[in-house]
């Protein structure tokens, strides 16, 4: 594996599986090698009957040395590690000069062999199956090796990422402008409002097909942005993040070609805000530039759904420890994450990797960003003793995709009936939470039906909620003991003594054996199954 013409013919096609971009540079490479190595071999052929030379040097290498590389040429991998996060050099070698506008695509590579490249690590061990992806790239230096003399150049040392200096500043000089031009225009608050406004009037099946009200919205894009100016001399985090977008993106139904004119809209929510004569060529071609590679990994990022699940990072913000066994959390995202109020989602906690437990998510979607949840402990150990009594304010936990089928009725004119036991009362709220955010008036009961009062632990936040909602009540119904200013005896009984049913949507949310016998009573008092909604136990 010492010969420079074979291993610049391997490196060739490495790159081309890896770097769909670099085609044209590919190429080139794979043009080069083949033609030294059919040279090599008939020189070889040759020298089978030509004497060597007087001072002992085999012919192929005093007269065959491998031709200088033109003066300024580069290193052409951007980066080394996993292919599937190798991103094309052609585009920003042509950055040195400028910044290619946004659609152009600047082919380019040695036409002459490559000397040999220095030598790589051993296959890294398969990463966990369905998680993160494209998975981070560790930062680490590769060693250069010298060529043996009459081998050709000394190519450039790689940085410390594996990427070529050159490459680097190029990255850093698009940085540079983007931060720039912000500044200039008032701001990455100010950017993110005009951007907003345009998308809205250009494209508003865009973000309403988000989650989170105009404010969220906004603030999202502002954190949105300060990350790609941050993150974009660092491309394989650039590369991850925009794949984790990407994914969250196609979960939430987005329709690529949609996302198609932002790069344009970002050029001119930051130039409108600059003063007459500030905006320059290379900004506008500085936010093309990065917006074309942003939304090509965004893309490759939303077409992985379809092969793994979608991890989404969440934030503990608030942690209440409400009973020695019971805690209710509030959880911030990082990333949109569409949920119908009523569902459920996988978490998982450090300290207990591989173990995912669902847990309904209370919230409204259409609100804001935060999610709460309502975990009693069923021991010390494993997932639910880890979020009620080890879990605090800054952890990070990881949720997959929200499921389930609970949710509001698509029929307006139809009344809702639930019903909660325990912490199933979690599902209900979300549900008043919705109504509450748009202002839904159709009749809705909840009838929360507990052992004693000490399991009525969040009883002050859903009077105040149905409080907010003109056909709403809730009705704590007492099991054992001193019932107060509730009703008292079986929740079933309860539900009977209270009306006629048999035009609302009953959902229902609890332990297994209060699904089991709610169900059969309602089934008594003439409720139809295709009424009856409530998600499998577990």
């Amino acid at each position: 594996m010492s010969d420079p013409h074979l291993l610049a013919l391997l490196r060739a096609i490495r790159l081309r599986q890896s770097a769909p971009d670099a085609a044209a540079a590919g190429e080139a490479d794979t043009a080069a090698a083949l033609s030294e190595i059919a040279r090599k071999k008939k020189d070889a052929q040759v020298a089978d009957h030509t004497p060597a030379s007087d001072s002992g040097t085999p012919p192929y290498f005093s007269k065959h040395r491998a031709p200088e590389k033109p003066a300024g040429e580069s290193a052409s991998l951007l980066w080394r590690g996993d292919p599937s996060a190798v991103m094309g050099r052609s585009n920003l070698r042509a950055a040195r000069g400028g910044i290619p506008p946004i659609g152009g695509i600047t082919p380019s590579g040695p036409t002459t062999p490559v000397p040999p490249i220095p030598g790589l690590e051993g296959p890294r061990p398969p990463e966990p199956s369905g998680m993160d992806f494209p998975p981070q790239i560790p930062q680490r230096s590769f060693p250069t090796r010298r060529p043996k003399a009459g081998t050709g150049p000394l190519r450039h040392a790689a940085g410390r990422d594996g990427m070529d200096p050159a490459d680097d500043a190029a990255l850093r000089d698009t940085q540079r402008n983007l931060s720039t031009s912000i500044t200039f225009a008032g701001g990455v608050d100010d950017v993110a409002e005009r951007l907003w406004e345009a998308l809205h009037q250009a494209q508003p099946a865009l973000l309403s097909s988000l989650p989170g009200s105009a404010a969220t919205q906004r603030g999202d894009l502002a954190r949105a942005l300060t990350w790609l100016v941050h993150h974009l001399a660092d491309p394989p985090a650039l590369v991850n993040g925009c794949a984790r977008l990407g994914a969250v993106l196609a979960e939430c139904g987005l329709q690529w070609n949609r996302l198609q004119l932002v790069g344009a809209a970002l050029a001119e929510a930051t130039r409108a805000g600059m003063p007459p004569g500030s905006w320059r060529q290379d900004f506008d071609q500085a936010w093309r530039w990065a917006w074309q590679h942003t939304y090509e990994w965004i893309v490759h990022g939303g077409t992985l759904v379809a092969y793994q699940p979608t991890i989404w990072d969440v934030e503990v913000v608030t942690h209440e420890q409400r009973r020695e066994d019971l805690a209710v959390l509030t959880l911030r995202t990082f990333l949109p994450t569409p949920f119908r109020p009523g569902q459920y989602a996988r978490f998982e906690v450090p300290g207990v990797p591989g173990v995912w437990r669902p847990y309904s998510l209370a919230g409204a979607p259409h609100r804001d960003e935060r999610i709460e949840l309502h975990v009693r402990a069923k021991s010390g150990s494993g997932v639910s003793g880890a979020l009620v009594h080890r879990i605090r304010p800054g952890a990070r936990l990881r949720m997959t995709k929200p499921e389930g089928d609970m949710g509001l009725p698509d029929a307006p004119g139809r009344g809702i009936l639930m019903i909660a036991g325990d912490t199933g009362v979690a599902p209900m709220k979300a549900i008043l939470t919705e109504l509450a955010a748009l202002g839904d008036a159709r009749p809705a009961v909840l009838f929360w039906g507990v052992r004693d009062l000490t399991e009525l632990y969040d009883i002050e936040a859903l009077t105040e909620l149905v409080a907010r909602i003109p056909g709403a009540t809730v009705i704590p119904v007492v099991a054992d003991g001193p019932s107060g200013p509730y009703m008292s005896g079986p929740v079933t009984d309860a539900i009977a003594a209270y009306g006629d049913w048999s035009r609302h949507e009953i959902y229902l949310a609890g332990p297994p054996l209060m699904l089991a016998k709610t169900t059969a009573s309602l089934s008594r008092l003439g409720i139809k199954q295709d009424q009856l909604h409530h998600d499998p136990p577990e």
